[in-house]
């Protein structure tokens, strides 16, 4: 089941988000860490009421936030579409134990459904240009890379940023 996140799934969702950053840099992708992602991201998102989770048998174990706000990181960017009636996915998450099996298909499809239904005209986001199956997960969406940014605070590499148009 996916519902908006409340302020109880913090700690669930920081177990889960610290559970990837390992399995990540066992995999020798440094895309988050101690930094990133951090309570306070998710406590704003929720208090946005952007804020999703995937719970499964009672507890959470993905999560994705789809957000109306164009990061500053962004404006640099050429995107497809006007910068006027999107959506942004940010911290999209599963838990390692279940990765490899459609629950991050389905918290997409949820945010595609989520842009159709209130009529935006494209789904914007990035992902770690050292994190390859991320990549190729977006683009067999039908995701389009269109460009660069950096976040210091979470590595040298860049990020590529995609974005889906309606």
């Amino acid at each position: 089941m996916i519902r908006k996140a409340t302020i109880i799934d913090i700690e669930p969702i920081m177990t889960m988000t610290k559970a990837c950053a390992k399995a990540m840099i066992a995999k020798g992708i440094y895309q988050w860490n101690e930094h990133y992602p951090n309570p306070s991201a998710f406590k704003n998102d929720i208090k946005q009421q952007e804020l999703y989770v995937l719970e499964i048998n009672g507890e959470v174990k993905g999560s994705i936030v789809i957000s109306v706000f164009m990061d500053e990181e962004y404006i640099p960017i050429k995107w497809l579409t006007n910068n006027e009636n999107n959506i942004y996915i940010h911290r999209l998450a599963v838990h390692p134990e279940l990765q490899g099996k459609g629950y991050a298909q389905q918290l997409m499809d949820f945010a595609e459904n989520f842009a159709i239904e209130n009529n935006y005209s494209s789904i914007r986001l990035d992902t770690f240009s050292q994190n390859k199956r991320n990549q190729k997960f977006y683009e067999l969406r039908g995701y389009k890379r269109l460009g660069d940014i950096y976040f210091p605070k979470q590595s040298k590499f860049p990020f590529h940023c995609y974005e889906l148009v309606f």
